[in-house]
């Protein structure tokens, strides 16, 4: 991501849907860990980082337990501590269906939620935080991003995406309120993590873009976030993060040139969709100020190998070029087998150059490390 010589890119993924582990456990898979030694992929960059690796927990708190409205055999409706009621599917993987939100646009509703987002919950640092950051700052076998936290995305599964359209317009004083509050929240929870650890970059979650483009406009992104992206990327520059990276789905287009310029260096997954997003065009309107995670089309994976290998060869110039990492963009769908999976890494090993001797050897130098004691993952969620 400096744009110095390197010896080689990770074998990475971003993971499956549940449907397609079970595929694979079906087909012969024991563990999806057992995919790193079978095909000798590098250590899943993602594991730990959704929780924090059980340091913190920056999720809103709010006393009282869920409680199941309605069950039928398709779909569970219930309502959890805060007062969102949520229909889920019980027949397979779909996004659920919120039916109340627990942040209504007004500011009592605000005055209430913001109690479940308190950084001096008790609760939310287990005993002996400080010595897990230790042990794992000292772990130098696999990359260690920090989830630093998100600005639209969970406002949004907070209020609803109606709500939160309307209130730049509705009360953007409210919205001004909510955003600095919410930046100083991730800050005071997630800086002192980085006294103990050097993360490799922080992960800001945002999800804000569809197959059309984005769900809030650039005016309102200059107007609302900019401010806040750009003091919660120096403060975590400061503390010694070198890379900020940005994950949204869909068309990113029309953000991607102000997100560039709040400060952030690397979006992912790049996903490819119907409207074809392509890392050679994207470097090539952006230039190097312009790093990517992902980029690879996953439906093209079960198609065989002419198709894999022509969609892997066209990114081979932008991954010479540096500041680029391919991997699929997003989670494997259950059409791949797991034959057709390990082909995939077979043949972007062969595109790409990857000698095996050289896995082989890191892999037994990163086996000896865990062996010795040195794994942090015991124990933490």
């Amino acid at each position: 991501m400096n744009y110095e010589p390197f010896d080689r890119i990770p074998v990475w993924y971003f993971g499956t849907w549940v449907e397609t582990r079970e595929r694979w456990k079906e087909e012969g898979l024991r563990e999806l860990s057992d995919l790193e030694s079978d095909t000798l992929m590098d250590p899943d960059w993602e594991q730990g980082q959704w929780k924090w690796y059980g340091l913190v927990n920056a999720h809103p708190i709010a006393e009282g337990a869920s409680e199941v409205l309605e069950e039928t055999e398709t779909y569970r409706v219930f309502r959890d501590a805060m007062g969102k009621i949520i229909k889920k599917s019980t027949a397979g993987s779909s996004i659920s269906q919120t039916l109340k939100y627990p942040l209504e646009p007004t500011r009592t509703s605000w005055e209430k939620f913001k109690t479940y987002l308190d950084p001096d919950t008790p609760s939310r640092r287990p005993d002996g935080w400080r010595q897990q950051a230790e042990l794992l700052g000292r772990r130098t076998d696999r990359v260690i991003p920090l989830f630093g936290g998100s600005l639209f995305q969970w406002l949004r599964g907070w209020m609803g995406i109606e709500n939160l359209s309307y209130l730049p317009y509705d009360d953007p004083v409210l919205l001004e309120e909510i955003l600095d509050y919410i930046t100083d929240y991730f800050m005071e929870l997630f800086l002192p993590l980085t006294e103990y650890i050097t993360f490799d970059f922080c992960y800001i979650f945002e999800d804000c873009c569809g197959k059309s483009g984005p769900l809030l406009s650039p005016e309102v992104y200059r107007k609302h976030f900019d401010g806040y992206y750009r003091k919660i990327i120096h403060a975590y520059r400061k503390a010694g993060i070198n890379f900020m990276l940005l994950d949204s789905d869909g068309r990113i287009d029309a953000l991607l040139p102000l997100w560039l310029d709040s400060g952030i260096d690397i979006l992912f997954p790049m996903e490819v969709g119907t409207w074809k997003a392509d890392p050679v065009r994207l470097r090539r309107e952006h230039g190097k100020r312009l790093r990517m995670m992902g980029g690879i089309n996953k439906h093209v994976i079960p198609k065989g190998e002419a198709a894999v290998r022509a969609e892997l060869e066209r990114l081979v110039p932008v991954v010479e070029e540096g500041g680029y990492i391919p991997l699929p963009d997003h989670r494997i769908p259950p059409d791949c087998s797991l034959d057709q999976f390990k082909e995939y890494i077979r043949i972007f090993r062969d595109v790409f150059n990857i000698n095996s001797q050289t896995a082989l050897s890191m892999r037994d130098r990163n086996d000896g490390l865990i062996s010795s004691g040195n794994s942090i993952t015991d124990g933490f969620t």
